[in-house]
């Protein structure tokens, strides 16, 4: 089944407390080229989204977009360290005792709180992590989802085309064969002219004569092309029905038919199959910037 490298999906998943949307989008490209827009306070999970789509994707260039919101009511994510604001406190108030005077309660409160540590800045954020981590996953994983079953699908439409072109092909290599038959007897008349003529030169050398009579007969000959060809394009059909999509391959094929139908243009010698083969050309160019965007 072929797959395209052009595909979209984009996926929500919402809880109580967070809203996350993973939107993917890929487009042809030799290699697998991973761009991604992800809020700062996920950097650190860039590495692993990257693996996901690397694992899916296979190849293209793909944009992915990861937007996470707050919803409804949060829990701050910065609690007060109240031991060890209450052991500042003590403190500062014994040493205000010290020093002879009665300090004012809420200015060693204040005081307390500026000193070092006097917060937990990830108590609760490090609880939530994991939680909010395995929703971004479920949202890339079924973005993932989507983006394929969008590629299968342009795919399966770009198949279809391609088994349009090849049987149109097909059909014009059936019609070169029936006008070579037609050809032959006139290349057969034209030749035995020209040998009758060389044959009545007192002069001729019989050696050079016959080389340039195969050379000749080869040129005119396309016999072997349109095996060739009828081959080729059957292998196109067949590597088009395998369970794995491999553009290259049909790429590599499509130009081994192109290579068959230029041939078999310049050794006719025949304007009705040059005509045929100028048609055959058209199909195999639609061919031939499909297999681009074919993973």
């Amino acid at each position: 089944m072929l797959k395209s490298m052009t595909g979209y999906g984009v996926s929500t998943v919402e809880t109580e407390s967070l809203l996350v949307t993973v939107e993917i989008k890929t487009l042809n490209a030799k290699f697998l080229d991973l761009y991604c827009r992800i809020p700062r306070s996920y950097s650190d999970k860039e590495i692993e989204i990257r693996n996901l789509l690397t694992s899916s994707l296979e190849r293209g260039k793909a944009e992915l977009t990861l937007t996470v919101q707050q919803t409804g009511k949060t829990v701050a994510s910065t609690t007060v360290n109240r031991l060890l604001v209450k052991a500042y406190f003590d403190d500062l108030a014994a040493s205000s005792k010290e020093m002879g005077f009665e300090p004012d309660r809420t200015a060693l409160l204040k005081m307390a709180l500026q000193l070092p540590n006097a917060y937990n800045n990830e108590s609760v954020q490090e609880a939530d992590k994991e939680m909010e981590w395995q929703l971004i996953k479920q949202a890339v994983t079924e973005a993932l989802q989507k983006c394929n079953h969008f590629r299968e699908q342009e795919g399966k439409m770009t198949s279809d085309k391609f088994s349009e072109y090849i049987a149109t092909i097909d059909q014009l290599l059936k019609d070169v064969i029936e006008q070579d038959k037609k050809r032959i007897p006139a290349v057969r008349e034209r030749l035995e002219k020209q040998v009758r003529e060389l044959l009545s030169d007192e002069n001729l050398d019989q050696n050079r004569f016959e080389q340039e009579l195969i050379y000749y007969i080869e040129k005119f000959d396309i016999s072997e092309e349109k095996i060739r060809l009828q081959n080729h394009l059957d292998y196109f059909i067949e590597t088009l029905n395998l369970p794995e999509s491999n553009g290259k391959k049909l790429n590599f094929i499509t130009q081994e038919i192109g290579r068959e139908v230029n041939t078999i243009g310049s050794k006719a010698n025949d304007s009705t199959i040059q005509h045929l083969v100028v048609r055959m050309k058209d199909e195999l160019e639609k061919i031939k910037e499909q297999t681009l965007n074919i993973i």
